[in-house]
């Protein structure tokens, strides 16, 4: 990356700053994402070669900005791996032989309560128990992160039946809003439903976006089982009643349980 920056390398490399990668370092993430999905739940499949691949590029994103800040004096891709080794080693106190602060060794809450003895320790911060979680998150991930944070923190609800309480309680207030024709207030319960059903996923440790994802990705494979029944009938979905596209995603349902229970 050094020699691709300097004189006689690529102009393009030569002409991004920090800010005009941002885009790349996104793309390559979610190229990762991808890839992952594909994966068994141990990390293997027929795609390992390509996470590896998605790995490198994602690598060269941190690698390309590093460089850009060692040429303006600030730290380099060894400082980088130097300061998470430290914090990894800061984190893992009952690991490194380390004084632990409260919390169970090893726990979130323990972590957690690292994190914030670091957040006290600089000038420029409040030090909340919210800090740290990334604004440009996706949002469910977001708010997973901050009711992690909020945990961490002891406001938490003590079981996940607290959670299902809660979720009740602000779909009747959803439902209300609807009854209300208040669209403003529609999305303001619709968020605080949103919210509370990512605290149940994090209850049972379920990724929020892991799990729409895999919806998503089972109703396009439904979804386009069905276009393809229509079209060997030389139909489109906007030819047929909703009773018949009904009918259709049923059948496509069991068509495709069928699939994967040979598979399995």
């Amino acid at each position: 990356m050094t020699r691709l920056r300097g004189p006689g390398g690529c102009p393009w490399d030569h002409q991004q700053t920090v800010k005009t990668l941002r885009p790349y370092l996104l793309e390559e993430a979610h190229e990762v994402l991808e890839v992952l999905d594909a994966l068994d739940d141990d990390g293997g499949g027929d795609r390992t070669n390509e996470h590896q691949e998605e790995l490198g590029d994602l690598l060269l994103q941190i690698v390309f900005q590093s460089e850009i800040q060692r040429e303006h004096g600030r730290f380099d891709i060894g400082d980088v791996c130097a300061a998470i080794t430290d914090k990894l080693i800061r984190r893992h106190p009952h690991i490194f032989g380390l004084d632990a602060p409260e919390g169970t060794p090893g726990s979130k809450e323990g972590w957690e309560a690292i994190k914030r003895k670091e957040r006290a320790t600089k000038a420029d911060t409040k030090a909340s128990a919210l800090d740290g979680v990334p604004k440009h998150l996706p949002a469910l991930l977001r708010a997973y992160r901050t009711g992690e944070k909020a945990r961490g923190a002891g406001f938490d609800w003590p079981s996940h039946h607290g959670v299902v309480e809660k979720i009740k309680e602000e779909l009747a207030e959803l439902e209300e809003a609807i009854a209300a024709g208040d669209k403003e207030h529609i999305g303001h319960e619709l968020g605080d439903l949103l919210y509370a059903l990512v605290n149940l996923s994090r209850h049972f440790e379920i990724d929020p976006e892991g799990a729409v994802r895999s919806t998503i990705a089972r109703f396009e494979e439904r979804f386009r089982l069905v276009e393809d029944g229509l079209a060997a009938e030389g139909k489109t979905p906007e030819q047929e009643h909703l009773d018949e596209l009904e009918r259709r995603w049923q059948q496509a349902k069991r068509v495709i349980d069928a699939r994967q229970r040979a598979r399995s």
